[in-house]
């Protein structure tokens, strides 16, 4: 099973040479998958989690691959209707190419009401809108023309029945976001069989988890993945190693923009779960 991480991509202390720290780190720690999220405008809604400086991910990425050579990379989601299909289908397939075949796109259909508003795409038709573009960009990639992909692979983030169909319609992976265990083992089956109705073979599960380092266990009954000991959290890669996962990338970040401004606490917490992951 393959070990990622989530950058914060946005907030004060993000800046080129932190970015590029970022991903020097991540990778010489040994992981495997590096992502970013993605966001096109600022608007007050999305600055309440995630502030400006937001450093647009296709760029960024563009920025880590080539301060790399191993490590992969991704969006952890890019939010389709945002932008044109072909022009999402042209970036990938350059980036993918520019990086030696590393690119990973994750993608879901957004949740930023006035960042909708902004851009002047209609809020209430962004899961059509996701799954029409879906399927422009698939056609795109399939074309012998100048669109072609080298196989990247489309993780579809989301958790709702939507989602799912969606992921067993289009995805290689299925991302969905800081589940509990349980909730994963019952909805996991469900998926897998949704694509099979599409004669389609099973995605790969490609979970986020949260990466929560506490003293004390968790007790709570849900609590989520990633979240409490040490212990806890190796037990929780275990289960999901179990379910077949593929690849589990973790998210540091806390929803306190401030810890943008000190970022070796989380490669302190990602240095310790490499380690003890790699002992077992």
């Amino acid at each position: 099973m393959l070990l990622g991480v989530n950058v914060p991509n946005f907030g004060p202390g993000t800046d080129p040479d932190t970015l590029r720290r970022w991903a020097l780190t991540a990778e010489g720690l040994g992981f495997d998958l590096l992502m970013l999220s993605d966001h096109v405008v600022i608007t007050s809604d999305v600055a309440e989690r995630y502030p400006a400086p937001f450093y647009d991910p296709f760029t960024t990425l563009s920025w880590v691959a080539g301060a790399t050579s191993r490590i992969r990379i991704g969006t952890t989601v890019l939010i389709v209707p945002y932008r044109h299909p072909l022009l999402v289908a042209r970036m990938a397939a350059n980036l993918n190419d520019l990086s030696g075949g590393r690119l990973v796109l994750g993608v879901g259909v957004g949740w930023a009401r006035q960042e909708f508003e902004a851009l002047g795409v209609p809020y209430e038709r962004r899961g059509r809108l996701t799954d029409e573009h879906l399927e422009v960009i698939r056609a795109a990639w399939a074309d012998d023309g100048d669109y072609r992909s080298g196989g990247v692979p489309i993780w579809v983030g989301g958790s709702s029945d939507a989602a799912l169909r969606r992921t067993a319609r289009f995805g290689e992976g299925w991302h969905p976001l800081h589940s509990t265990i349980p909730w994963l083992r019952e909805t996991w089956p469900r998926l897998k069989k949704m694509a099979a109705e599409q004669g389609r073979p099973a995605p790969a599960l490609a979970p986020r988890i949260l990466l929560r380092i506490t003293d004390s266990p968790v007790t709570d009954p849900g609590r989520r993945a990633g979240e409490g000991t040490i212990d806890q959290i190796l037990d929780d890669l275990e289960q999901l190693s179990g379910l077949g996962a593929d690849t589990v990338v973790f998210d540091t970040y806390n929803r306190d923009p401030a810890e943008t401004l000190h970022p070796e606490a989380a490669w302190q917490r990602l240095a310790t779960v490499a380690a003890r992951y790699r002992g077992r």
